[in-house]
């Protein structure tokens, strides 16, 4: 039972956020999701066959404004669930040979944008509610044996290392806190011969995320709750 809780998923408009999205509330959550632009999206039919349990909130990551103002907008509400998904990536491009540009967008998308959520929207979790980022196994510098992705890898491995950091200034909490991969799934990130559909990931990754709920402290696990190293 939902026991009528609220999961914002922050990044909601298509891929695994949407799906995120539309899992919670098959499973009778209140979810507020949130897109970029006014474009039409995934989300937005999914709120509208939702009966009310899904809403559409309008947000760039990148832009500190609009974190603010969606601060705002949510003020008085509290989530059980705040999560952020996040990612960009520019192709397989060895690190020397990086454009600075693409670097800082990578790296302002993946890790600081996302933290910069988390930071902010803190204080609408429930005391017991969980705080989950969307990592990826390329961010474990220990399972980095074959290289490749280099800008990627370094984005999620800040993220990381940026939610430890975070985990530690906020020890007094009792947030859960959890930084989860999903697995190599077949998105527009994953590519076309990975080996997971979002619909063997998904169900997994919100099992995860509920099977942790009120536990407190960081973890970094897998879809099927494994733990991942760092």
């Amino acid at each position: 039972m939902s026991e009528d809780r609220t999961a914002l998923v922050v990044g909601a408009s298509r891929s695994l956020g949407l799906a995120l999205a539309a899992e919670y509330a098959r499973r009778g959550w209140n979810v507020i999701g949130t897109v970029r632009g006014e474009q039409r999206t995934g989300l937005h039919e999914l709120a509208e066959a939702s009966g009310g349990r899904v809403t559409v909130e309008t947000l760039d990551i990148t832009e500190p404004q609009q974190i603010s103002a969606l601060r705002r907008r949510l003020a008085g509400c509290t989530l059980d669930l705040l999560f952020v998904n996040a990612a960009v990536t520019r192709g397989n491009i060895p690190i020397g040979e990086v454009p600075e540009e693409m670097f800082v967008e990578v790296m302002l998308t993946n890790a600081l944008s996302p933290m910069r959520v988390v930071e902010s929207l803190r204080a609408l979790v429930a005391p017991s509610g969980t705080i989950g980022v969307m990592s990826s196994r390329q961010g474990s510098i220990a399972l980095n044996t074959n290289g490749g992705q280099d800008v990627y890898r370094a984005s999620k491995s800040a993220l990381n290392q940026l939610m430890r950091s975070y985990a530690v200034r906020y020890a007094d909490a009792a947030h859960t806190l959890l930084l989860v991969c999903p697995g190599h799934v077949r998105t527009e990130l994953g590519g076309p011969n990975a080996p997971l559909t979002i619909d063997e990931s998904i169900p997994g990754v919100a099992d995860t995320l509920e099977r942790h709920r009120g536990e407190g402290g960081l973890r970094f696990v897998n879809y099927r709750d494994e733990a991942v190293p760092w």
